[in-house]
């Protein structure tokens, strides 16, 4: 009886491709592999339609070149078609589970005291950590917003999610306090971490707890400081200066064996406390919770611009000033474009965007769903 010898199978070729990380889970969803020692993506065999525009000719495997220019254009077509994500991911699986420990969703609004919400005063991108940088927004007083940050990089847009559940916590202990239900708050508060993760409607589980430090030590090490200029009593002008971090302290707790974070504490800044607090009339604003989950994080901070500066009706902002506003290091025809993605998707929670010409440029229009539209009134921000 003979044995017959198998034969070895041909090695499929690997074609590599250009993938911007902010595609990444996309093109791994088209069969897109990481190549670690070359650090690019890449196909192993044959190359999925949608991924055919993005092959990395340089890097050896198919070139477009080789495809007809008529299939080429029409490949794109369809790729960018169906690289029309949604801003809103998926909830996770026990995202409707009540929890009482979880409060609702608020923000500061009171301009006189931070004004942090028509500026960024975090990065609006995963990909550029923007460790021990500064970020300046001048502001129309002729004073400006200073941000700075430390060794492990600026704080982003969404660890500023533990912030807004600091108000959140403060603005309902105030409501239950006013009403004779509970103690006045202090500046600190202890959720545990699986609590800030359901606030944030994230997973309970994977790295989540060690992203949680992570993003406290940023909130911590992310400074910012306001110069304002206005006139004191006897007429002089006068230049204030304020600096705070966007948390003051923390603690972590997790177990030496594991590493995995149980609970923490954290103390808000002076300027927050006494904003929802101490003020006598508590400016904050509430946040749709799917404000969570939205990937881009330009369109989260549109998002902040659309509920302070449009509330129940109706704003525009020309492009350039979110630009400058956003501290976007891209040019500012990237930024236009991503704005546009924006527009073009519309599923910014309650508010419908749309574009219209400006003297100076592009104007997005952000109108609350259920209101009336405004004429044009050729503004461009405050």
């Amino acid at each position: 009886m003979k044995v017959g010898i198998g034969k070895r199978a041909t090695p499929r070729p690997r074609t590599y491709l250009t993938i911007g990380y902010d595609d990444k889970d996309w093109a791994k969803r088209h069969g897109a592999r990481w190549d670690k020692e070359r650090k690019r993506w890449y196909v192993l065999g044959e190359v999925s339609e949608m991924l055919l525009p993005y092959i990395d000719s340089l890097m050896g495997g198919q070139s477009l070149k080789e495809v007809p220019e008529e299939e080429s254009q029409e490949a794109r077509a369809r790729s960018t078609a169906a690289r029309a994500k949604p801003l809103l991911r998926t909830p996770p699986p026990d995202d409707a589970q009540a929890d009482f420990f979880v409060p609702g969703v608020w923000d500061v609004a009171a301009k006189d005291n931070r004004g942090i919400m028509d500026v960024a005063v975090f990065r609006l991108s995963k990909k550029y950590p923007r460790a021990n940088s500064v970020m300046t927004h001048n502001l129309p007083d002729g004073g400006h917003v200073r941000v700075a940050s430390g060794p492990d990089g600026m704080a982003s847009i969404w660890d500023y999610d533990i912030v807004l559940m600091g108000v959140s916590h403060l603005t309902e202990a105030m409501n239950r306090y006013r009403a004779g239900l509970g103690e006045k708050p202090g500046r600190s508060f202890r959720p545990h971490v699986s609590e800030i993760l359901k606030f944030c409607r994230q997973s309970d589980g994977g790295r989540q707890y060690e992203a949680v430090e992570a993003a406290l030590r940023r909130l911590k090490q992310t400074t910012v400081e306001i110069v304002r200029r206005q006139r004191g009593k006897d007429g002089r002008p006068l230049r204030v200066t304020e600096g705070a971090g966007l948390i003051n302290d923390y603690k972590a707790v997790s177990h030496e064996d594991s590493g995995r974070v149980t609970s923490v504490e954290i103390e808000l800044p002076k300027w927050l406390y006494a904003a929802v607090v101490e003020a006598e009339h508590p400016e904050v604003l509430t946040m749709h919770p799917n404000y969570f989950l939205m990937t881009p994080g330009l369109g989260r901070f549109v998002y902040r611009l659309a509920r302070v500066a449009a509330g129940k009706g109706e704003a525009r902002w020309s492009f350039r000033l979110i630009h400058e506003r956003s501290g976007s290091p891209d040019a500012f025809k990237k930024s236009s474009a991503a704005i546009r993605e924006l527009i073009k998707a519309n599923e910014l929670p309650e508010y419908d965007l749309a574009e219209e010409p400006g003297q100076d440029g592009p104007i997005l229009v952000m109108r609350f769903r259920g209101s009336f539209p405004t004429p044009s009134t050729e503004t461009a921000g405050p």
